[in-house]
């Protein structure tokens, strides 16, 4: 971990109450990795104001299409459910098909609003689980990891907030409840001007919170490409607040800022983002998209069939990619194994 992004994390209120974080130091073993994560969650109007109920799960039969694309190619997801999804049967029953078989992994994605206990005003604000009241969020958390654990029979060890929404004690709250890994930081993205954390100055590679080799953090791929990528935090800066700045910036290859998803990223530029991080000494890649992706009209990267049959052709170019460049897949329980090995 840098200087600068041990200071931006200092930065963030309260999410280091005692040691800075500790990089982690992969065995040579370990080679180049990427794994597909997945936000399993209910479809919603991303446009509207929340609300707890007049959701559908209408995707959930489509995760069993992606599933055995994923296995094709040898890859385990990982899918980060809510708890709308652990209350559609149709979901239960595929989820504990996957993990029995050993063939995908769970976590849990905190949604708020749909989560019980219902005590906060749904709002804007408390969307972001971190800037709820600390018994509440750990309320909400203990009963979505326990729901999880009776309708599927794992107890969850790998978290991802709902908006990224980490707070300043979520990850003491992730360490009392036994969580192994957090996966809540979408690096070089920033939420502040809607009352959610900036990660705009933290990178990509995981690290271990506190530095107790407790908490494993596994941040979102993003990259920097462009004349200004070794320096970028004044321009993102000016990308975070002004929209229309990315395009620009982008246009002109002055920066652009690239995550690994396939949701509003062309494979093209995908492409490049994943060289520009392996050559920068990136091990691990982190792939994610949001579910109700897996169905026309759910979400605004995929409104049609059409859509969706590029979004399966946008997989099979970056997979493919990824393999003829020898980076190969790997699972959430090998990848903290791994991990752990670093520091044996």
């Amino acid at each position: 971990m840098t200087p600068s992004e041990e200071s931006a994390l200092r930065e963030l209120p309260g999410l280091l109450p005692h040691k800075l974080g500790q990089s982690v130091k992969w065995p040579e073993a370990f080679g180049r990795r990427f794994m597909i994560t997945v936000d399993t969650e209910e479809e919603f109007d991303w446009e509207a104001p929340f609300e707890r109920s007049g959701h559908t799960t209408v995707t959930v039969p489509k995760l069993e299409r992606f599933q055995q694309f994923a296995e094709k190619f040898g890859i385990k997801p990982v899918y980060f459910i809510d708890y709308s999804i652990i209350e559609s049967d149709e979901a239960v029953a595929f989820l504990k098909r996957a993990v029995s078989a050993g063939i995908a992994t769970v976590g849990a994605h905190l949604h708020p609003w749909v989560t019980p206990p219902f005590e906060e005003q749904v709002n804007n604000y408390n969307s972001f689980a971190g800037n709820l009241p600390v018994e509440l969020e750990e309320r909400k958390l203990v009963a979505l990891r326990d729901a999880i654990a009776e309708k599927i029979g794992v107890l969850p060890t790998a978290y991802r907030a709902g908006r990224y929404g980490i707070g300043p004690q979520t990850v003491e709250i992730l360490q009392r409840l036994g969580f192994e890994i957090d996966s809540s930081i979408r690096s070089r993205f920033d939420y502040s001007s809607v009352s959610g954390p900036d990660f705009t100055k933290i990178g990509s590679e995981p690290f271990w919170w506190h530095g107790e080799n407790q908490l494993l953090e596994v941040p979102l791929t993003t990259v920097y490409s462009g004349m200004f990528r070794k320096q970028p935090n004044f321009l993102a800066k000016i990308m975070n607040r002004y929209p229309v700045a990315n395009a620009v910036f982008a246009r002109s290859k002055i920066l652009d800022r690239i995550p690994l998803t396939p949701e509003g990223v062309s494979a093209r530029e995908t492409k490049e983002a994943i060289d520009v991080a392996l050559d920068d000494g990136v091990r691990l890649l982190v792939f994610s998209f949001h579910s109700p992706s897996l169905s026309a009209g759910h979400t605004p990267y995929v409104r049609t069939s059409e859509d969706l049959n590029q979004f399966y052709d946008w997989w099979r170019d970056i997979i493919n990619h990824l393999t003829q460049i020898g980076v190969m897949p790997v699972d959430m329980e090998d990848l903290l194994l791994s991990a752990k090995q670093a520091i044996a």
